[in-house]
C-alpha cells in the first residue's frame, strides 16, 4: 500500500454513513427489551444498521492507515489495534472498545446465528455513543493527518 494524501471526501462520506445509521438505530424502539422484540423487524434492522455503521468506521480507519502510514490489507482487530497505536483513536477506553467492536462485527458477519436479540438490544440501548465517539475521533484524526 502506498502513502498518499488523505481523501477528506472519502472520510466524510464514510462517516456520514455512520451518522445516518446511528440516526436510524436511535429510531428503533429501545426503551425496553419487550418493546424492541415486539416487532421482529427491529432486531433485523438493528443488525443491518450496526453492521453497516461498523463497516464504515473500519473503512475510514483503513483509508487513514493506508494513506498516512502505508499500511494496508489488515484484519478488523488489527485495524483497531493500529488505529490506537498510530493515534487515530486516542481515548484508551475507546481503543479497547474498538477491538471489541471488531469482534462484534465478525460475529455479525460470520456468526450471525449466534448474535441474540438481547445482545442487539443491549448495543442499541447502551452502546451507540461509542460508535459516535469513534467516528468523532476518526474525523479529528483525518483532519490532523490531512493538514501535515
Amino acid at each position: 500500500m502506498t502513502r498518499g494524501p488523505i481523501n477528506l471526501k472519502v472520510v466524510a462520506e464514510r462517516l456520514e454513513i455512520v451518522a445516518r445509521c446511528l440516526d436510524d438505530l436511535r429510531a428503533v424502539p429501545s426503551s425496553s427489551f419487550e418493546e424492541f422484540q415486539a416487532d421482529r423487524r427491529n432486531p433485523a434492522a438493528a443488525e443491518s444498521l450496526l453492521r453497516r455503521a461498523i463497516e464504515a468506521l473500519f473503512d475510514t480507519a483503513r483509508h487513514l492507515l493506508a494513506r498516512a502510514f502505508g499500511i494496508g490489507g489488515l484484519e478488523y482487530r488489527e485495524v483497531a489495534r493500529l488505529a490506537a497505536e498510530r493515534g487515530l483513536v486516542v481515548d484508551p477506553a475507546l481503543c479497547d472498545k474498538y477491538v471489541e467492536i471488531a469482534g462484534f462485527r465478525t460475529r455479525l458477519t460470520h456468526f450471525y446465528g449466534e448474535v441474540t436479540t438481547e445482545e442487539l438490544f443491549g448495543v442499541v440501548a447502551n452502546d451507540l455513543a461509542d460508535l459516535e465517539r469513534l467516528a468523532e475521533e476518526l474525523r479529528a484524526a483525518a483532519a490532523r493527518l490531512a493538514s501535515r
